[in-house]
């Protein structure tokens, strides 16, 4: 056996005779197993350097847990908490953390060289709607046929975009040809997070017209129902769709 093995080996010993342990769970009362611990109180005052024993006893006269929150000191620190209380509150910051979490998502938008003026609007509405969103765009210029030969039309399109929105985002990533197509990417000014948060500011103020107008605010939710519903099905459809030349 090497003898970086056996050191490895010894290192692996030493940490679990410290107090390591592979569970994530940190170590409470009679589980912790150290002869005197440094002891915090339930509202983080320093008690200090103290037998376990002694630790264990107020943990009792308090009616809390002893806790060891840092292991690898030494002594270990332990703190007098409700540990039930703690783990609860725990997984609410993590569920609150998972809910709030923003993950950014690239859209895709696929347009002509010679677009129709019409198509063009069309398009340009879903991306504004995604960089509000604090969503990035990947759009795409498809050549075909004569049309690889004029990439200067291409350009001039993706140019005209980044103007028509750029209130809303940036160019992130500047048109290059890529085989058959020319790409460019738009960044959002507003990340996701400060949408998503405007979003929900949006929807409580509905709710709260919805309460205090209940006919009025039923007409209308059922009209932005609609709407919502036209609008999905061309998002839907849109990168698929290949307008007509002018």
């Amino acid at each position: 056996m090497s003898t970086r093995h056996n050191a490895a080996v010894r290192q692996t010993v030493v940490w679990c005779y410290r107090g390591g342990s592979i569970s994530a769970e940190p170590r409470i009362n009679d589980r912790i197993r150290v002869p005197e611990v440094r002891l915090v109180g339930p509202s983080g005052e320093q008690v200090g350097i103290v037998p376990l024993a002694k630790a264990l006893e107020l943990a009792q006269e308090y009616d809390l847990d002893l806790v060891e929150v840092a292991a690898n000191a030494r002594p270990p620190v332990c703190k007098l908490m409700d540990y039930g209380k703690f783990k609860y509150e725990s997984a609410m910051k993590a569920r609150e953390a998972r809910k709030n979490q923003a993950h950014t998502v690239i859209k895709e938008m696929k347009l002509r060289p010679k677009i129709d003026p019409h198509d063009y609007d069309t398009k340009k509405g879903h991306v504004v709607r995604f960089l509000k969103q604090g969503d990035k765009v990947k759009i795409t210029i498809m050549f075909r046929g004569r049309e690889q030969s004029r990439p200067e039309l291409g350009y001039r399109l993706l140019q005209r975009l980044a103007s028509d929105v750029e209130d809303l985002g940036f160019v992130e990533s500047n048109p290059k040809q890529d085989g058959r197509n020319m790409i460019m990417v738009l960044g959002p000014h507003k990340k996701k997070t400060e949408a998503m948060a405007e979003a929900r500011q949006a929807q409580e103020a509905r709710k709260a017209e919805a309460k205090a107008n209940p006919g009025k605010s039923q007409n209308a939710a059922e009209h932005s129902d609609a709407e919502h519903s036209d609008v999905d099905h061309v998002e839907a459809e849109a990168p698929a769709e290949e307008p007509a030349e002018a």
